[in-house]
């Protein structure tokens, strides 16, 4: 098997070795979703726990829970909005 790396193009490389870099690219490309979403449900816990939170039990009472549900809720609106946004400005750029 020739080294696809070593200087040469991608355009001579095998079928076989193409389909391979295609699937190693699909593979990082969901592993880097999954260290996003990682990340944000750890930035989740960060935020919405200091704000909820006021001293750590055995279990949340109603309000503590009510709090993390809308914390989080708010939080991925937020989310959502600010890539929708992006999003929209990045296609408007794209059209010019």
């Amino acid at each position: 098997m020739s080294d696809m790396y070593s200087g040469s193009d991608l355009s001579s490389a095998s079928a076989s070795e193409k389909a391979e870099a295609a699937e190693l690219q699909r593979m990082v490309a969901v592993e880097q979703q999954k260290a996003q979403f990682h990340a944000q449900v750890h930035t989740f816990t960060d935020v919405c726990w200091d704000k909820c939170i006021d001293k750590p039990s055995s279990k949340l009472d109603s309000r503590a829970e009510t709090c993390l549900v809308n914390c989080v809720e708010r939080f991925i609106d937020t989310t959502l909005t600010i890539t929708n946004r992006f999003t929209t400005l990045v296609q408007k750029g794209g059209m010019h």
